[in-house]
């Protein structure tokens, strides 16, 4: 007995025809699907913004997350994971300031690049810092003054030891993701979060190793930074064929208010800025300060470093928070205008004076030169080709031959003093070098109001934040002379040095 098959209907041609067609279709949906996917996940770029100016001075971007960024996650879990190269915990024993309620710590912008999130340094983790009047206080948080407890070369050497070790890979890094962020999708887990690892690991690695000479440096110690040698590795300078005297540039992270009375003198001369002077114009002083917070000329973000530049114009220092002698101080203005003045400025608010903004020869200031020779004539030639091909070229970097002399808007928060933090107070600056402290403690927040600086003398003295670091001014680089002789208050009575500490209180 034969069967016969049933007749193909009109209906059932129809839906036959479109499984055909969605086979034919579907590979392309599916990549379709997929490049939209893609393009929402991958392409944005967008920093985390602030309408208020201090917000977004201690947490904005500069754009440096696009080119150095560490993945947020990643960030979060290398504390934990790599404990062993921290000096306490986590990122605060580096002296990175954490805000109650703020999830990073000060200095730290967020940018959604490449699909993650990703973070970075920006300028207030260089130019904020705490200040506590006894161990037992509260820290206050002060924007613009030097960031004193923050040791960069030691988060440097955190990275590069982490990644130099066996801990940095997926296999620990992930697992700890998944517990912090309370898991992850499976794209994160197996796809991004380990390309991420394994990118993050060779970058920090060729860094480890372009910047090998640092570590045959004696220890920056925390509030310290070479900034020019760094400059130099940008450029490709053969480090280790360098002359001895080009790689010691450790000097302390300065204050930076009032930018708008730095832009000019009274005279129409600008100032020239940076410890030696070596350029007139902030505008390029502030792009060379954004390479250090991971921009290059192609990823700076000029219009979030125009806002923090022109809130910096004008945004002054806290005034002294504790009783002033008024008849002592009123002795040492007239002590100060007679010694001081013409150098540094009339006044904490008024800066005129003779040379103010003008370097001084270091045959005269004689204080460290490290700092003044590792700043060369060639480095200086190729910052010149800096954002070649851009409006903002820079055209006015050169050497000099000697520091800047600064105002001293402020000074009570800028200890330890000179430009290598080699004076722990101001008290002691106005002793001869012989009788200043040859090894005292950095790192500490707990203010001396009678000596004015931060307590310095033993390591109980340190609140929270960075291991206390022992500064050594016999090692190269950390000298402690000059600034010295009758010019500079040194031969003054003891009377008369406490008068004009006093007076200086109100700057």
């Amino acid at each position: 007995m034969s069967s016969v098959s049933p007749p193909v209907t009109a209906t059932k041609r129809s839906r036959l025809r479109w499984l055909l067609r969605l086979l034919l279709w579907l590979p392309w949906l599916l990549i379709a699907a997929g490049a939209l996917y893609a393009a929402l996940r991958f392409l944005p770029d967008r920093a985390v913004t602030h309408a208020d100016p201090v917000e977004h001075f201690k947490y904005g971007s500069t754009g440096g997350e696009r080119e150095s960024g560490f993945p947020y996650w990643i960030w979060k879990a290398l504390p934990q994971v790599c404990a062993e190269d921290l000096p306490g915990s986590g990122y605060a024993s580096l002296g990175m300031s954490y805000e109650p309620g703020h999830d990073l710590p000060v200095g730290v912008s967020l940018r959604r690049n490449l699909g993650i999130d990703r973070v970075f340094l920006n300028c207030a983790v260089c130019h904020t810092s705490t200040v506590r009047e006894t161990a037992d206080s509260p820290p206050r948080l002060i924007v613009g003054m030097p960031a004193h407890r923050f040791d960069i070369r030691a988060f440097e050497s955190f990275f590069f030891n982490c990644a130099a070790g066996p801990k940095f890979s997926s296999a620990f890094i992930v697992p700890e993701i998944e517990r912090l962020a309370g898991g992850i999708s499976l794209i994160d887990r197996y796809v991004v979060y380990p390309v991420a690892i394994s990118l993050m690991r060779e970058r920090l690695l060729m860094l480890r190793g372009r910047f090998d000479f640092v570590f045959e440096q004696p220890d920056w110690g925390p509030g310290r930074v070479d900034t020019f040698n760094s400059a130099k590795v940008l450029f490709n300078f053969p480090m280790k064929q360098l002359p001895a005297h080009e790689l010691l540039g450790a000097s302390d992270f300065p204050s930076i208010w009032n930018q708008r009375k730095r832009t000019v003198r009274d005279d129409g001369e600008r100032m020239e800025l940076h410890w030696d002077g070596n350029n007139t114009h902030t505008e390029e002083r502030n792009k060379s300060a954004a390479f250090g917070t991971g921009t290059t000329p192609p990823t700076i973000d000029l219009t979030a470093i125009a806002r923090v530049e022109d809130w910096l114009l004008d945004l002054s220092p806290p005034p002294w928070p504790w009783p002033i002698d008024l008849p002592l101080a009123e002795h040492g203005a007239s002590i100060y205008a007679a010694n001081c003045a013409r150098c540094h400025g009339a006044s904490g608010k008024d800066f005129r004076g003779a040379l103010v903004g003008h370097v001084t020869p270091i045959a005269d200031i004689r204080t460290d030169r490290a700092r003044l020779d590792s700043y060369s004539r060639d480095l200086a030639v190729n910052q010149a080709t800096l954002y070649a091909g851009y409006p903002h070229r820079f055209k006015h970097f050169r050497k000099t031959h000697g520091y800047a002399n600064m105002p001293l808007d402020g000074i009570w928060l800028r200890a330890p003093y000179l430009h290598n933090g080699s004076v722990p107070t101001l008290r002691d600056l106005l002793e001869p070098t012989a009788n200043r402290p040859v090894r005292f403690f950095r790192g500490s927040d707990v203010y001396d109001p009678r000596r004015v600086g931060f307590a310095s003398g033993s390591p109980s003295a340190r609140a929270t934040g960075p291991l206390p670091f022992l500064f050594d001014t016999t090692l190269p680089g950390n000298g402690n002379g000059g600034h010295e002789g009758a010019a500079y208050g040194t031969t003054l009575s003891a009377a008369d040095k406490d008068a004009l500490v006093e007076y200086l209180k109100t700057f």
